[in-house]
C-alpha cells in the first residue's frame, strides 16, 4: 500500500467512512478526529449518525491528508494554512495526486519498453 492517496474520479453522491478511510489509506477514527480538529470538515449525517462525505469532503481531507502526512505539517500547522489558503491548498493537493499519477503510469511505460527492447 502506497502512502500517497490516489483519488479516483468521485462520482458518487456520498460516501461512507469506511469508503473514505480505505480511500484515503488511512484509519476511521483518525477521520472522526479531523473533523473534530478541522470545522471546515463536516460531512453530513444521517438520522442515525452516519456519515455520508461528499466529493468536497473528500477533497478537503485529501489536502489535511497532504499536508500532515506528506509535507510534515503538525495539525495546528495545517489548520493555519488552510485557514489562510484553502482553495489554493486544495488545488496544489489535487496537482500533486495527478503528476504522481502521471509518474507511476509514465514508469509502467518505460518498464514495458525496457523489457520489449530487452527481448529483441
Amino acid at each position: 500500500m502506497s502512502d500517497e492517496p490516489k483519488l479516483p474520479e468521485l462520482t458518487k453522491r456520498y460516501y461512507t467512512i469506511g469508503e473514505v478511510a480505505e480511500l484515503m489509506g488511512i484509519n476511521a477514527s483518525n477521520l472522526r478526529y479531523w473533523e473534530r480538529e478541522f470545522p471546515q470538515l463536516a460531512p453530513k449525517k444521517t438520522e442515525g449518525g452516519k456519515r455520508r462525505y461528499t466529493a468536497e469532503n473528500i477533497r478537503l481531507i485529501a489536502s489535511i491528508h497532504h499536508l500532515v502526512k506528506e509535507r510534515g505539517f503538525t495539525l495546528e500547522g495545517a489548520k493555519k494554512h488552510l485557514n489562510k489558503q484553502p482553495k489554493q491548498v486544495q488545488e496544489h493537493a489535487e496537482v500533486v495526486q495527478k503528476l504522481k499519477y502521471v509518474k507511476g503510469e509514465l514508469q509502467k511505460i518505460l518498464r514495458i519498453m525496457k523489457a520489449q527492447s530487452n527481448s529483441k
